[in-house]
């Protein structure tokens, strides 16, 4: 076997015992189990996917948007009979999209924000989630754990958070005159909250994200509480997944590249494409000249029939080693697919009258002569020198 195919063999196993451990170690493994984000397209215990999907079941159109919160009402994601949620976003709002979503409030789209990453939002409402240790809340009978409550702020201004930071205020509104309260914690401080603003559709602030999860929905009445948010106040909810890392861009490839940048498996994988290539291009590129190499001529028939001889002799085997050459002989002299009937001696008295030269004559009496007697070292040569001259003469 040749060295690059030996090679391209060896890649290839270790690529599929790759593949096998990959998929044997990945088996039991959930996708998606330990991603934080409370997207609507994760399955996962701390994913919103449950919450999307029970809201389609009970008549609510979910529709998921992708692009930056620029100019929502013109982008038709907001309006009467609509909910814009931001749930728990894994990258925070910035106060300029906090200011465009209080826009999009003020036009008639009604506002779900819940989680630390939409505080910039709602501060524009007077709140900020603030974090609270082994807190719970009582809904339905039902107690649910509670990681923050809204807490009060004195200035309604989100500050910038910019390189071009100025210290200057960005105004989005006055503060709402009216609020209900939807659930509190054990001490009193509220965890939801209502806000009904002067002009403008109804805001509702949600402290913590977590009630959304998949696992709060299943294991706790969360599930009640956050389906109460929408079902019967909204025919539409649009949900926010740009903030959450799931915008516009992207392709088979990016997801690759993603994949591979990003999982232990994807760098053994691009560290396995790296070895191969570069054996490839060790095996395959020559360097310098053509290396001119010496011609090796093949060996003739008679020169193996002779080294087969010399070997028979050395083995006191004469007798077969006459026999063999003749055999031979006989074999290459017959037509294709002639079969060879008869003994030898009877073929070697019909092949008398059949030479041509007195040379030809004297080999066939030679090997004659030395069929029936018995031979030695010196008759297995001289039957060798015999079938090569009757082949000289003789072959087609």
């Amino acid at each position: 076997m040749r060295p690059r195919t030996e090679l391209a063999l060896a890649l290839g196993i270790v690529l599929v015992l790759g593949i096998i451990v990959t998929a044997v170690g990945g088996r039991n493994v959930r996708p998606g189990d330990d991603d934080t984000r409370r997207s609507t397209y994760l399955t996962g215990p701390l994913g919103a996917r449950g919450f999307a999907e029970s809201l389609e079941r009970l008549g609510v159109d979910v529709e998921r948007h992708r692009r930056r919160t620029t100019d929502l009402a013109g982008a038709g994601v907001t309006g009467p009979g609509t909910i814009y949620a931001l749930l728990d976003p894994a990258a925070a709002i910035s106060p300029v999209q906090a200011v465009n979503l209080a826009a999009a409030a003020h036009a008639g789209g009604e506002l779900l924000l819940a989680g630390r990453g939409a505080a910039a939002a709602m501060a524009c409402y007077g709140y900020a989630p603030a974090p609270a240790f082994g807190e719970s809340a009582l809904y339905l009978g039902d107690t649910l754990d509670v990681s923050a409550w809204l807490r009060p702020l004195s200035d309604s201004m989100p500050r910038r958070r910019s390189l071009l930071d100025d210290g200057s205020n960005i105004a989005c509104g006055p503060w709402p005159a009216r609020a209900e309260t939807l659930l509190v914690t054990s001490e009193g401080a509220p965890v939801a909250l209502r806000l009904q603003p002067d002009s403008g559709a109804a805001v509702t602030l949600v402290a913590d994200g977590g009630l959304f999860a998949n696992r709060e929905l299943r294991e706790s009445t969360a599930g009640e509480f956050a389906l109460s948010l929408v079902v019967g106040r909204a025919e539409r909810l649009v949900v926010d997944e740009y903030h959450q890392g799931f915008g516009p861009g992207g392709g088979l490839l990016a997801a690759v590249r993603k994949w591979m940048t990003a999982s232990p498996w994807g760098w053994a994988v691009a560290q396995l494409f790296v070895v191969a290539v570069i054996a490839l291009l060790a095996g395959a590129i020559r360097f310098g000249p053509v290396r001119h190499v010496i011609p090796r001529a093949r060996r003739s028939a008679l020169e193996h029939v002779r080294a087969l001889a010399n070997a028979l002799a050395a083995a006191r085997g004469h007798d077969e080693a006459i026999a063999l050459l003749i055999r031979g002989l006989r074999r290459r002299l017959a037509r294709p697919g002639e079969p060879l009937r008869g003994r030898p001696g009877e073929w070697l008295d019909a092949l008398a009258d059949r030479v041509r030269t007195p040379a030809s004559q004297q080999a066939v009496a030679t090997l004659q002569s030395l069929s029936r007697g018995r031979a030695d070292a010196e008759g297995v040569r001289r039957a060798a020198h015999a079938v090569e001259d009757l082949w000289q003469d003789l072959r087609p």
